[in-house]
């Protein structure tokens, strides 16, 4: 298996990357992913520019037509050279993961794979076979830890020659993270707004990011979790008024349901109860809070957790890239949520 650990890729991409020709860059921030991707992508020395040369494929495109992949590795260029396939919202469709098996066991001479996937368990079909090849560099992407944060806001801000209070430090830290690409943004938007200034305040980021409030956010993610709709839109609306804006709401209750994942796993694996997880993984919560995550671990399964979790990784990053539509997918994308949390209870 050749495993990238998160702290190991940037010395991968410079030195190790490349040795492969086959790629599975995969986890629960999408994000991370498709940078990490493009970063393969742009390694390879493949002209991503060249419509003959970059094959980009849904992986809608292999269930339609089996062979797809092995065709399109295996055809040559029509002007010669190197190929890339990339291959992007892989999960474990059997097409994709026969397909992989059969180039893992040949490796191409001529062709690069790089496949991008959500969040792969562990003996999953598609990690099973990259993870039994050493012919596949398989990539994990989680959700960034503050070391990983810290360096994200240290690069952006030194390419504009920019410092940052560690108080301000500090509350930026609080407002990012779930989502590499949509983080990146929030920076470089400050950035661009203390461009010129040398050194960024707290104020600054509060006036161009915002500040959410820890109880509003709280009470919405709470009424999402207990199911109530009506709740959930007076949380909302209280948020409106008091202009936090939307993104940090989706943002808390996606960190939320990363809890209950890491709970959910602990009482499989272990066979507990949810009060028994609670105990150990709970006991930071506010004590008024324990009920509604405890009920929320009986009501929702480990799949269902995880494809809430992609939707509201999804809804981040299309309200950072449309950001005039971000209240309305913020608000449309959590009422679903609670509506499902309806359901389940």
């Amino acid at each position: 298996m050749s495993e990238i650990k998160s702290h190991e890729f940037d010395g991968f991409l410079q030195n190790a990357a490349r040795h492969y020709r086959l790629f599975v860059i995969y986890g629960p921030d999408r994000g991370l992913v498709s940078e990490r991707a493009g970063q393969v992508a742009a390694k390879s020395g493949v002209d991503l520019n060249d419509p003959f040369s970059l094959i980009k494929l849904d992986v809608g495109d292999l269930q339609n037509d089996a062979g797809r992949l092995l065709d399109e590795v295996n055809a040559i260029g029509l002007f010669g050279g190197e190929k890339l396939v990339w291959i992007r919202g892989a999960a474990n469709e059997k097409a994709l993961v026969d397909s992989l098996q059969i180039i893992a066991d040949s490796p191409p001479e001529a062709s690069f794979v790089v496949i991008e996937a959500g969040d792969l368990k562990k003996g999953s079909g598609l990690r099973k076979i990259a993870e039994a090849s050493r012919a596949v560099a398989i990539i994990p992407c989680y959700a960034d830890d503050i070391r990983a944060l810290n360096s994200l806001i240290d690069t952006e801000l030194t390419s504009e020659n920019l410092r940052i209070t560690p108080a301000a430090r500090q509350v930026l830290l609080e407002l990012l993270g779930g989502d590499r690409i949509a983080s990146r943004n929030e920076v470089r938007k400050l950035a661009l707004y203390c461009r010129g200034q040398g050194t960024i305040e707290e104020d600054h980021v509060n006036d161009i990011i915002g500040d959410a409030s820890a109880i509003s956010a709280d009470d919405a993610v709470d009424a999402i979790l207990k199911g109530d709709s009506q709740a959930f839109l007076h949380a909302m609306q209280k948020i409106a008024s008091s202009k936090t804006p939307m993104f940090l709401v989706l943002q808390g209750c996606l960190r939320q349901f990363q809890l209950l994942d890491v709970m959910r796993a602990e009482m499989d694996e272990k066979r507990l109860q949810p009060a028994q997880v609670m105990q150990t993984l709970g006991r930071h919560l506010h004590f008024r809070r324990k009920p509604i995550i405890e009920q929320a671990l009986r009501s929702w399964t480990a799949p269902a957790i995880a494809r809430e979790m992609s939707r509201l990784q999804s809804a981040i990053l299309q309200s950072r890239q449309r950001a005039s539509l971000e209240d309305t997918i913020a608000t449309h994308t959590l009422l679903a949520t609670t509506l499902q949390s309806a359901r389940k209870g």
